[in-house]
């Protein structure tokens, strides 16, 4: 019996079960043509030797390695998880091991993150996080790496863009707040500077223009439920206060809604109706109640997946990444009616 078993090799595993080498790889490998009773010894000889296939030198070999970096920052917020929940979820289905490089919202740390993706020489980053510097991408893609954008606002060769349509969006909360008699609109953003925050500010904005409504911007800090109470703040001491407040996410709709009830006295939706955006677990909660658009996140995930796939197995016509024009995706956020919204 072997002691050392990280030490045990694929011949030790053939020696045992009495085959050649190549018999136990294609007893390891899906779909190989090999009997039942050579897959069975093998097997047998395998657990006895504790032998595991190393599946990073095998795909070395192949020239993958089967490893899909996230680069991901605000890990920690329900939207975010979520979404790295589903995309890791879907990538062991499809047999690859997803790496998380946690950073913050710059590009320089983006950047710096695909350099540590190059070095592991992963197959795809899919990155949810700020902007790569182009040389860096034009580099991944010449080391035969996928790059998937999800919610970004370039388009890069070899890569999938995953964009939601915000006009839609936009469209649907000005004629709420219409329809519920609000004439004094305002826009609670953070700072982030994400372009998907400011695709869903800059959407409200003109829509709402052409509508004849002015809308009051205020931007604080970043996504989360503390921004969205200083941004409530703001927003309910001005001499001509809102009676609707579009947030940018549900977590500053949360921080807008608690202040507003709790140091304002105001009913939502009777004095102040408002809309969050990204339909967290928390904005179903009875305590808030709150009518938000939802991100088709398992959809996103699901899609960037196949299409990586798709690629990876030489599919370039359905992928567009031959070295043409980009692959990109537009997606719609369905509303989600609840109680925020005076008639919704």
């Amino acid at each position: 019996m072997h002691n050392d078993k990280a030490g045990v090799s694929a011949q030790d595993v053939a020696a045992r079960a009495g085959v050649s080498r190549s018999a136990v790889s294609r007893a390891f490998t899906p779909g190989a043509s090999v009997s039942a009773a050579t897959r069975a010894r093998v097997m047998k000889a395998a657990e006895e030797l504790g032998y595991h296939v190393n599946h990073l030198a095998r795909g070395l070999v192949r020239n993958r390695s089967g490893i899909v970096c996230l680069i991901v920052s605000e890990i920690a917020t329900p939207y975010r998880a979520t979404l790295v929940r589903w995309l890791t979820q879907f990538l062991q289905e499809a047999g690859k091991v997803a790496m998380v490089i946690n950073t913050d919202r710059s590009d320089s740390s983006v950047s710096a993150a695909l350099l540590q993706a190059i070095n592991f020489r992963a197959d795809a980053s899919i990155i949810l996080s700020g902007m790569p510097d182009r040389a860096i991408t034009a580099q991944c893609y010449r080391h035969g790496q996928r790059i998937i954008l999800i919610n970004r606002d370039e388009t890069l060769p070899g890569s999938l863009s995953i964009h939601l349509d915000a006009q839609s969006a936009a469209e649907t909360a000005v004629m709420a707040f219409q329809r519920a008699g609000c004439r004094h609109l305002a826009f609670a953003n953070s700072l982030a500077g994400t372009p998907s925050l400011q695709k869903r500010e800059a959407a409200f904005l003109a829509v709402a223009q052409d509508a004849g409504l002015h809308v009051t911007v205020e931007r604080f800090g970043t996504t989360s439920y503390e921004s969205g109470q200083i941004l409530a703040h703001r927003l309910l001491t001005r001499a001509q206060r809102p009676d609707a407040i579009f947030c940018v996410t549900d977590l500053i709709a949360c921080g807008v809604m608690d202040e507003a009830r709790h140091r304002f006295r105001l009913r939502v939706p009777d004095d102040l109706c408002l809309f969050g955006y990204d339909n967290i677990a928390q904005a179903g909660w009875a305590s808030y109640n709150l009518t938000t658009f939802a991100q088709p996140v398992e959809q996103f995930a699901r899609d960037a997946v196949a299409w990586f796939s798709a690629t990876e197995s030489g599919d370039h016509d359905a992928s567009g990444t031959d070295g043409e024009p980009p692959a990109s995706r537009l997606y719609q956020a369905e509303v989600i009616w609840r109680g925020s919204v005076r008639g919704g």
